[in-house]
Parts: C-alpha cells; sequence; structure tokens
C-alpha cells in the first residue's frame, strides 16, 4: 500500500494557466456571489413570514376579543368586526402564501449554486448520472464511463426536465455522424452559453417542481387512450339537462308553482348519481394526474425560453414550434393546468356536494379535459420533444460556460481525420490533468500505443474517446484544437465475461471484434478504440491474432487506436509504414524509484515496469 501511495504522489501535472486559473476564479466568484444572494433572501424570507405569522395570531386574538366585548351590541358592529378581522387576515394568509413560493425558489436556488460550487472542484455527486442507460452491449459506453457515478453524463447533466434528461442521454448514446447537423448544434451551444442568468432561471424553475415520476411515455399513453367521456353524447346532454332542471325547480319553487322539496329532492338525487363516476374518474386522475399537474411548470419553461431573444437557427425554430392552433404553448398548457385544479375541487365534501348536485361538476370537467387533449394532445408531445431539447442544450450551453478554456472542434469532410492538441480527460480534475496529442491524418490509419502498467495508455484511450463523442453532440473538448471527421464509435476496452449467458472473458471479446468487422463489411464509418487485443489468450495467439486483425482493419479501410502491452505490434509499421504510427507511454526507472510522466512520446516503448513492482513488493525474481 505505501509503494502505490508512493507512486500516486509521484503524479506530474500539466498545471493550469493563468488564463485558466482566472477563468475558475471568476466563475467561483460568481456561483459564490449567487449563493450569498440566495442565503440572505432566504433568512430575510423566515424572518418575514415569523412576523406574519405572529400577526396572524393578533389579530385573530383581537378579533376574538372584540366579538367577546361586543357580542350584545347589535349584528352590524359584529359584522364590522368580522370584516375587519377577516380581511386582513386572508390578505396575510395570501401574503404567506406567495413567501412560501419565494422560500421554495430560494431554497432551489441554494441547492443549485452549492451544486456548481462543487462541481468546479470536479464533485459531481449531486447530478443523476443516468445509471438506468448503462448498457454492457452498447458500442461505447460503458468503456468510456458515459453513465453511472462519476461518469461523462453526470458531469453535464443539468437537465430540469425528464424529457430533457432523456434527449442529453440519447445524444450521447447516439452522437450526431453529420458535419452540418454537428454545426448547427454548436452554434446553439454557444449561444446559450452566453445566457447564464436565463439558463439558471430555467433550470431552478424546472428543479422547483420536479416531479421524477413524470415521463413523456405517460402523457403519451393519455394521449393515445380513448376520450372515455365524450365518445358517449348522453354524458353531454346530462350537463346540460342536470343544471337546466335545477334553475326551473328553483324558480317554480321561489314561485310557489311547486314545492321547494321537489329542487331538494332532486338536487340530491343528482348528486347522489354522480356518485358512480367517482371511482372511474379517480382512477384516470391517479393514473395521469401528477403528470398532466407538472404541465404547469412546463408552461412556465416554455414561457421563460419564449421571453429570451435568441438568434440561432435551432433555438428559433425550437420557440416557433411552441404553438397550436395560433395559440402560444403556455396559454394552452396553463388552461389545462386550471381545469385540472377546477376537477381538485371534488375533494372537498361540501363543494362536492354543492357542484355535482347542481351541475355534475366532475363529469363537466372531464369532457373539458378531454376536449383539450383532441385539440392540443397532437401538439404536446411536439412540444416537450421540443422542451426536452431546449433542456439538453441549455446543460451543454451550462458545460461550455464552466469550461470557457474548453474549444469547440472543427469539423471536416475528409475521412478520416482526428488532430488533436493538449488533449486531457474531462472528467480528471483540472490540476491533475495531463494533456497529449493525437495525430490521425488520413483513412486507412492506426496508431499503435505500447507502454507498461500505469502509465497512461487506458486514460489516454478514454480521453481520446470521451472527447470524440463530445465532439460529435455539439460540445466543446478538453483541449487547445482538435479536427475531427465524425464517424461511427466502437470500443472495446472492458470486456468482461459473463456467467449468466455462460461467455468466457475471451469469447466476449470476440464478439465485440465481430460486430466491428461485420459493421465494417456492411460499409460503415467507423472510429476504433481498443485496448489490449485479445488479452484472454496465450501469448503467442495473442500476437498471431493482433497481427491479423490489424491487417484485417487495415484492408477494410478504418481507423483507430490500439493501445498494448505486447511490443511486437511495433513491428507492424514496418509493413504498414503509410498507415501506422507508433507511440508509447513510458516508466522512467531512476534511483531505484519508479516515475511516470504520462506523456505521449514517439516509439515503442522500451521500460516494462512488472518485474520491478513484484521486486518492490519483496517477490524475488530470478
Amino acid at each position: 500500500m505505501g509503494i502505490i501511495t508512493t507512486f500516486a504522489n509521484q503524479l506530474k501535472p500539466i498545471h493550469l494557466t493563468q488564463g485558466n486559473q482566472r477563468n475558475n476564479m471568476e466563475l467561483k466568484k460568481r456561483y459564490q456571489e449567487k449563493l450569498d444572494n440566495a442565503l440572505h433572501k432566504s433568512e430575510d424570507i423566515k424572518k418575514k413570514n415569523l412576523h406574519i405569522s405572529l400577526l396572524r395570531v393578533i389579530i385573530f386574538i383581537a378579533g376574538f376579543i372584540a366579538l367577546c366585548i361586543c357580542y350584545n351590541q347589535g349584528g352590524i358592529v359584529i359584522g364590522g368586526i368580522l370584516l375587519a378581522t377577516l380581511i386582513p387576515f386572508l390578505l396575510l394568509v395570501k401574503l404567506h402564501n406567495r413567501l412560501y413560493h419565494q422560500k421554495d425558489w430560494n431554497e432551489t436556488s441554494i441547492r443549485h449554486y452549492q451544486a456548481e460550487l462543487a462541481s468546479l472542484e470536479n464533485d459531481n455527486s449531486a447530478f443523476d448520472g443516468g445509471k438506468e442507460w448503462i448498457d454492457t452491449s452498447h458500442p461505447f459506453s460503458l468503456d468510456l464511463d458515459i453513465f453511472g457515478e462519476q461518469s461523462l453524463f453526470q458531469f453535464l447533466n443539468r437537465t430540469c426536465t425528464p424529457f430533457g434528461k432523456e434527449t442529453l442521454s440519447r445524444w450521447l448514446r447516439q452522437p450526431l455522424d453529420n458535419k452540418k447537423e454537428i454545426e448547427t448544434r454548436q452554434q446553439a451551444i454557444k449561444e446559450l452559453g452566453k445566457y447564464p442568468d436565463f439558463r439558471e432561471t430555467f433550470r431552478i424553475t424546472g428543479c422547483l417542481y420536479k416531479n421524477k415520476e413524470t415521463g413523456i411515455e405517460d402523457l403519451k399513453t393519455w394521449i393515445e387512450a380513448p376520450s372515455v367521456f365524450l365518445q358517449k353524447k348522453s354524458n353531454q346532454w346530462i350537463c346540460w339537462a342536470v343544471p337546466c332542471i335545477n334553475i326551473l325547480l328553483f324558480v317554480l319553487g321561489i314561485l310557489d308553482i311547486l314545492s321547494m322539496s321537489w329542487f331538494g329532492l332532486v338536487f340530491c338525487t343528482f348528486a347522489i348519481a354522480s356518485s358512480k363516476l367517482i371511482r372511474q374518474i379517480t382512477r384516470i386522475q391517479e393514473a395521469y394526474n401528477k403528470n398532466l399537474k407538472m404541465l404547469s411548470t412546463y408552461a412556465q419553461l416554455i414561457e421563460l425560453a419564449d421571453k429570451q431573444s435568441m438568434e440561432n437557427p435551432l433555438l428559433l425554430s425550437l420557440k416557433q414550434g411552441f404553438e397550436s392552433n395560433g395559440k402560444k404553448a403556455p396559454e394552452v398548457l396553463s388552461l389545462l393546468a386550471k381545469e385540472l385544479d377546477r376537477l381538485d375541487l371534488r375533494n372537498n365534501l361540501i363543494l362536492y356536494a354543492l357542484l355535482e348536485g347542481s351541475m355534475f361538476w366532475q363529469l363537466r370537467q372531464m369532457l373539458r379535459i378531454e376536449r383539450w387533449k383532441q385539440e392540443h394532445g397532437t401538439h404536446l408531445l411536439q412540444w416537450l420533444e421540443a422542451l426536452g431539447k431546449l433542456d439538453a442544450l441549455c446543460a451543454l450551453g451550462t458545460f461550455a460556460f464552466n469550461h470557457p478554456e474548453y474549444v469547440y472542434p472543427e469539423l471536416t469532410d475528409q475521412p478520416f481525420v482526428f488532430q488533436a492538441k493538449d488533449m486531457g480527460h474531462p472528467l480528471m480534475p483540472r490540476q491533475q490533468c495531463v494533456v497529449n496529442d493525437a495525430d490521425i491524418p488520413q483513412r486507412p490509419y492506426f496508431l499503435i500505443i505500447t507502454g507498461a502498467n500505469m502509465a497512461g495508455k487506458s486514460t489516454y484511450l478514454r480521453t481520446i474517446g470521451c472527447n470524440y463523442i463530445l465532439a460529435c453532440i455539439g460540445a466543446p473538448v478538453c483541449g487547445s484544437f482538435l479536427r475531427i471527421y465524425p464517424a461511427h464509435l466502437m470500443t472495446s476496452l472492458r470486456t468482461s465475461d459473463s456467467l449468466a449467458n455462460n461467455e468466457s472473458y475471451f469469447f466476449a471479446e470476440l464478439k465485440r471484434l465481430q460486430q466491428i468487422l461485420e459493421r465494417l463489411k456492411n460499409g460503415e464509418e467507423m472510429f476504433i478504440i481498443l485496448d489490449e487485443i485479445l488479452k484472454g489468450t496465450n501469448s503467442m495467439d495473442k500476437q498471431k491474432g493482433s497481427f491479423s486483425l490489424v491487417k484485417q482493419l487495415l484492408q477494410l479501410k478504418t481507423n483507430g487506436i490500439i493501445a498494448t502491452h505486447d511490443l511486437l505490434l511495433g513491428e507492424l509499421k514496418k509493413h504498414f509504414p503509410n498507415e501506422i504510427s507508433n507511440y508509447c507511454f513510458e516508466a522512467d526507472i531512476q534511483n531505484d524509484e519508479l516515475t511516470f510522466s504520462y506523456k505521449l512520446r514517439e516509439g515503442v516503448a522500451q521500460n516494462m515496469n512488472a518485474c520491478f513492482l513484484m521486486q518492490k513488493m519483496g517477490i524475488n525474481i530470478e
């Protein structure tokens, strides 16, 4: 353990430039000021709430005492006391509710800015890592730690809607391969990066009423479900007939043409008859109410986007899509939210009896909700999909804002190019991130990376892979320069055996290689990253198989990077001098100590450290 600690302490990081340090300090200062302001407001709101609560108690006690003193002064005096007590009391209740909303907003703001400050210190635990998308069969996501704890998704994720979260995950799972589409998204992210106040307000609003159960599939199910109540035309006649009959009987009772008992009897009959609908409507309400109630929040998010001036064509097209039959989405969504709130009035027993007996309230509201669905339901999914895209773009805009030292890659139509300068792994702490270059100038072409254990080969491969994915989703990358041709990425870095499928480690690796070859034979353009080919077999088979595989990959006109302990793979350059370059990560032994520079060097590795480490651990090597 002591030896490993010693080696870890010998890490030689590439320190941040003065410009990067200044950017980081400015970001921390901004978020800290925002946090301090939210904390100050929160304390102020607590004091106001306390004062309002005390004032309400005082008004109530004063009113009660006044009533006790003046109980025999007549109805006018008592009525005046009640009004003088009730009106300010209700106003204070309304003010308290408003302050309660402000309290929620400030508490959500505090959590947001605390999370951003922690993220600048490389702690992203406050953000969802998207573990539900961990997939061992995916072409690259498991190998590159795209999802899960301390993943790239967690690093990027600032979404506040389930649709935005799903959209961002889909972009990472299915990166773009079209130059124009990537450049369009780049421009959108660049523009959103310039609107920090809008992005923060957008996210805090979404997180304020966040309902984790809300999903687009649930809303799609509701929209596609038949309109149960509208299908029966008799329901519409009932909604008209019930109030008309009540009014008629009430007027006849007032005019003494009929006894008022008839009105009371029919009224009660209607209230009892409507109870047959309770179970059916409650079932529908329980199934969709939480999801539909969130639409008022989405309306606020869309309204925020509508008020924010934007210039990028992609952002403008998203904003312009928030309309239905000449009405703007916030107005339409707010209308549904009001109808749902009105339906909740039936939860009050007294109101339920009055509303149902007089007009069959719950049936009337269900008809109004289903009419809304018929008129606007088809647009709803489009709005939520657009909102999800905007949410994901805002998340990437925050990523760009938090990393002003990152650069947007250049896209080329020339297959294949991957040229990088000073590229580092985005998930590594800035103070420890060692940067390296990469150059794949043509098709076909492979980089063969040799080196000792712990020298940095695997980290380098993941650095290339993560930045390549960032580039293909339109985000900036951790480096000073990157030019790429967008192709489909395929990796084999973390193959494992499977007891469930009765697969050995070696067979699982062969299956991944087979997938790569089949996709290449089908004409797919690919970028391949492999770590230690055929590591599940013996040395002779491994060398022979590795040589044959690389030759076949070159024949299929593809590109990639291969890391290996097998120094003999460096011999391939003799056979393919124009299609292969050898690079290495060396382990340097000086004064009987092992050190790593983690810097990429040309050529084949000369030093291996296995025997040295074994001797250090007390294992004799003959």
